[in-house]
């Protein structure tokens, strides 16, 4: 329990810092969808832009449409996450403790899978659909609890909510898989030449790393998950369909949009969960 404990305080102090690069990289992200272009969604020309507009017309408060069922479901992911991957890892170790490479990417790959179908999905629809709103003309949502009636309105809450869950399900799994292996074969690394146990600076740096590395690795499922849990979905016939009407459509290049508000908010986030998971343990200890 102390790694879920761990992890849910780390996801919510991660979200709450960088969530202003997730809305960001979102809108950019929405952009391309035949239902985005017909509603009037505004058109940013880059991560700046886009920053700017949005400061210029809705303020602060805008940077952070959405963030309550992100930061809910950050906390409650960080923590399914954390106490998976530590599960599971414990029960891949050989007889000396020892972890190989592909194991620590087993382990993280399950935890992505575990926290994609149990919590993301839901959390990231109803965000992606505040800010979805936010880039029309006119504005539907007056919050997160009039988002969520409206789902649910419609008849169809629970299958919306879950829209795109495999895609949601195959980018947690690939983001976990990446930056779990990373992180801890840094850490294994450091510890062997140093003799000691990790620092705090030295695990937010590691993060760091290891969240440039799943960045770029994983980019293209991020931006598929995104179309499918828009409004815009519907166009959609499912995951493959999207990933294949993008590139047809936009070129391989739109499946890299929002690259640098993500490059940014993965940074810091691999940084913030993975320092403050240290501490928080280290604590409990």
């Amino acid at each position: 329990m102390s790694s879920l404990l761990a992890g849910a305080v780390a996801g919510a102090v991660e979200g709450a810092v960088t969530y202003p690069t997730e809305l960001i990289k979102t809108k950019l992200q929405l952009q391309g969808s035949a239902q985005y272009t017909q509603q009037g969604g505004h058109q940013y020309r880059g991560a700046l832009d886009c920053l700017r507009s949005t400061l210029k017309t809705q303020g602060i408060p805008g940077l952070y449409r959405g963030l309550t069922p992100m930061l809910t479901g950050n906390a409650a992911k960080a923590g399914v996450r954390f106490l998976t991957y530590d599960s599971i890892k414990a029960r891949l170790r050989d007889s000396s403790g020892n972890l190989t490479m592909g194991r620590m990417m087993l382990a993280g790959l399950c935890a992505g899978i575990v926290e994609g179908g149990l919590v993301v999905a839901p959390a990231e629809a109803v965000k992606t659909r505040l800010i979805h709103d936010q880039c029309m003309p006119r504005q539907r949502f007056g919050g997160t609890a009039d988002c969520v009636r409206d789902i649910f309105g419609r008849g169809s809450g629970v299958r919306t909510l879950y829209r795109g869950v495999a895609s949601v399900m195959a980018r947690q799994g690939a983001n976990s898989c990446v930056r779990f292996a990373a992180y801890d074969s840094l850490k294994q690394a450091l510890v062997a030449r140093t003799g000691r146990a990790v620092s705090g600076p030295e695990a937010f740096a590691l993060g760091m790393c290891a969240g440039i590395i799943t960045v770029y690795a994983t980019m293209p499922l991020d931006v598929v998950k995104t179309r499918m849990q828009a409004g815009a979905a519907a166009e959609y016939r499912g995951s493959l369909h999207c990933f294949a009407s993008v590139v047809g459509s936009e070129g391989p290049a739109a499946l890299w949009k929002g690259a640098t508000p993500r490059l940014a908010r993965l940074m810091f986030s691999g940084a913030i969960v993975f320092a403050v998971y240290e501490e928080v343990m280290k604590m409990m200890r």
